[in-house]
């Protein structure tokens, strides 16, 4: 297996990656956090499941909706100060969450705050394209997806903590200052992100954004990001309730489940991207897709197991869809030429937002729940993933075969 040596990065370069990946913690557990609170959030508010439902589909929705919005602006500015714009928005929305007082009011916090942390994602990955070459993007790309593990070991747990001392207002208080302190940092530290602005730009936002949205090898990618996007929320939505009735994991337990998963994914995390960078993110792709695919497949056929049986499987899991997201998102990053990186990032962003709701909702048709508690046909979900799995890599194939020369990822 062909080796090459990968740049390193420069010290400015360790700056921006930690703080990306800090923006990106901040956002992602803001969204993760809403339903660990549910138990505390219903009845304070006097609301039943299919309200608190909503308030938490609000989000993804709203944010789905700001990226095709925003899309056709999304390269006309500094990206530095678009991202502190909306970042600014979003501290605001969570500061408005921990004031509601009715549903209501928490409803409309929340269509808020995805109107505005939605679209962070998809700057931080413009931000990390502009200014990291490809044979570095491996390793950027599994730093910043450490993000989401962190907020499963960190944020998570203090979020529950901070609720149960006091209560589910202050989870989100503490998010909002904590949150504040990165992006006043972000603001002192980070140069402009501007050098695309040198470059012929389109006069109509609406013509860029139709010019995006028609690029053949963008709606490949798209397409791509749908698929592997639909795979992980449809397993999601139900896992605790089958670890619990289908495993006979007690409840109590879960979080070790979480705790011991999220450790695992934040050391293997930048292990990935070193891999993807050295070895090739196509070939480090194929390995998480055959190695998600085995670990999907006895996931949604286990039965009674034991505690540490379960949490071995479920953190091999993670590591094969982590092998396949940090790898995609590096190829992803080489795809759209410089003047559209806003454009392609903030829709590819409403395109994850939109198809994990549907596949939730798709996932919820296929499964039903026995007299016993227990699921049925979760199996079925399983097998639907691996056809998503599949096609993916199918696609992915096809788009790094056309891409230019001097952009294509090393395969080999």
């Amino acid at each position: 297996m062909k080796k090459t040596q990968a740049p390193p990065f420069s010290g400015y370069q360790k700056t921006v990656v930690a703080m990306l990946a800090f923006l990106q913690f901040a956002v992602i557990l803001d969204f993760m956090i809403m339903s660990p609170l549910g138990a505390v959030i219903m009845p304070d508010l006097k609301i039943g499941p299919a309200q608190f439902g909503l308030v938490v589909s609000a989000y993804a929705f709203s944010a789905g909706l700001s990226g095709l919005l925003t899309a056709g602006f999304a390269d006309r500015y500094d990206r530095k100060k678009l991202l502190l714009f909306f970042y600014t928005g979003f501290i605001l929305g969570t500061v408005w969450c921990g004031l509601a007082q009715t549903f209501e009011s928490l409803l409309a916090a929340r269509v808020f705050t995805g109107l505005f942390g939605g679209v962070i994602g998809s700057i931080v990955l413009a931000i990390s394209t502009d200014l990291f070459a490809p044979a570095m993007r491996g390793r950027v790309m599994g730093l910043i997806q450490t993000a989401f593990a962190a907020s499963q070991v960190l944020g998570i747990p203090v979020g529950i903590y901070l609720s149960n001392q006091w209560n589910w207002h202050v989870p989100f208080m503490a998010m909002a200052a904590f949150g504040l302190l990165g992006g006043v940092f972000v603001a002192w530290k980070m140069q402009p992100v501007n050098a695309h602005l040198g470059q012929p730009q389109e006069h109509s936002p609406f013509m860029h954004l139709y010019h995006t949205v028609t690029e053949k090898r963008y709606l490949l990618a798209f397409c791509i990001t749908a698929l592997l996007t639909t795979g992980g929320f449809m397993l999601m939505p139900f896992s605790s309730a089958y670890i619990v009735n289908n495993m006979g994991i007690d409840l109590h337990h879960l979080p070790t489940v979480y705790l011991v998963t999220g450790v695992c994914t934040i050391f293997i995390g930048p292990l990935i991207g070193r891999a993807a960078d050295a070895i090739g993110k196509f070939r480090v792709f194929l390995f998480g897709t055959a190695l998600s695919i085995a670990m999907v497949l006895i996931y949604t056929h286990l039965g009674r197991i034991p505690l540490w049986m379960l949490v071995v499987i479920n953190s091999v899991m993670f590591v094969g869809i982590f092998s396949r997201m940090i790898p995609f998102q590096a190829i992803s990053s080489t795809v759209p030429v410089a003047t559209q990186r806003g454009s392609y990032n903030a829709i590819s962003a409403s395109i994850q937002q939109l198809a994990g709701g549907l596949a939730s909702v798709a996932s919820g048709h296929i499964v039903t729940q026995a007299a016993d508690g227990r699921l049925q046909h979760f199996d079925t979900v399983g097998y639907v993933v691996v056809a998503t799995s599949i096609a993916a890599t199918l696609l992915l194939w096809r788009l790094q075969r056309g891409l230019p020369g001097e952009q294509r990822p090393q395969a080999a």
